[in-house]
């Protein structure tokens, strides 16, 4: 496995047919949700969501899908999880968080305004429920299946994920933290909607147990890992490189896993889960060229 920040042929996020997919099911959802919706508040939602992004949880779930043998198309249920990802950042870009550019660009408080943004935000965690449920029954989704993708969806990003993981985050700052907490903070933060990704492409695809059990040990694995290389990132990339402020963590005085485990062991630990991750999937026979592809490219990107 190679460094993060290296030349590598997975370094850059390629799938430009799944990328133009989930593109055009957001494009579906602003023409679908946004007509009700204040149109300064509508207008932020659209910039927040059509901006240029990797799209890699969307991905993960589509290919997740066809992992378990999905034939349909299960672009607009990832287009779902994508507002969700986009909603955790307009939110996380706020004066009182992270207070930041996003790929290259001044993020939305910044155009719109802080309480304009503040509502989007808010705004966009129900539409990423009602488009969920709507994209299950259309891909021909029984309603408790339906239900549970949903279920699963708002429990990865509410207290008990990505939102309690970012007030744990903001709780952090200033205070040193031993690896196993850090590590607590990341995996409901960063890893819990990875994780989401790909059980919900396996329980659209109608997988068993012990599919969606291999799946959300990979997510859990991956998603650590991909904060981890966040973390290198910070510390090695460039802001151009990352479209956002280079040593942020330094300034806001975060605990992160190269200050516990050095670069080199932050690399290591990284490289680990990706390993552990896709031993999990070959163990039950899912660990198809794709996923192997996007986990390798969790460590190797170089933004």
């Amino acid at each position: 496995m190679t460094p993060v920040g290296s030349s590598t042929e997975t370094s850059a996020l390629s799938f430009g047919t799944e990328r133009a997919a989930v593109q055009q099911a957001l494009d579906a959802f602003c023409a679908r949700w946004l007509g009700d919706v204040a149109p300064l508040t509508a207008e932020a939602i659209r910039y927040s969501l059509l901006g240029e992004g990797k799209r890699l949880r969307a991905i993960l779930l589509i290919e997740a899908y066809r992992a378990c043998g999905g034939t349909g198309d299960a672009s607009d249920l990832a287009a779902s999880v994508e507002v969700v990802h986009a909603y955790s950042l307009v939110h996380d870009d706020l004066p009182c968080m992270d207070d930041d550019v996003r790929r290259g660009r001044p993020t939305v408080h910044r155009v719109y305004g802080v309480p304009v943004a503040t509502a989007a935000g808010l705004a966009m965690v129900p539409m990423a429920a009602r488009s969920a449920w709507h994209a299950a029954k259309a891909m021909g989704l029984a309603d408790s299946i339906a239900g549970d993708i949903v279920r699963d969806l708002m429990d990865s990003s509410g207290a008990g994920g990505m939102i309690g993981g970012q007030l744990l985050d903001l709780e952090a700052e200033g205070v040193h933290l031993t690896l196993e907490a850090l590590e607590r903070v990341h995996r409901l933060k960063t890893g819990a909607l990875i994780m989401a990704s790909v059980t919900l492409g396996a329980r659209a695809a109608l997988a068993p147990a012990s599919r969606r059990l291999a799946l959300a040990q990979y997510g859990a694995a991956i998603g650590l890992a991909f904060q981890i290389a966040d973390d290198v990132l910070d510390i090695t990339a460039t802001t151009d490189q990352l479209g956002k402020t280079a040593g942020r963590d330094i300034a806001l005085h975060k605990s992160t896993y190269p200050a516990l485990l050095g670069v080199d062991g932050a690399i290591e630990r990284a490289v680990a889960l990706v390993e552990e991750g896709c031993r999990a999937l070959a163990d039950e026979g899912l660990l198809t060229p794709t996923l192997d592809q996007l986990a390798r490219y969790i460590v190797e990107r170089r933004s």
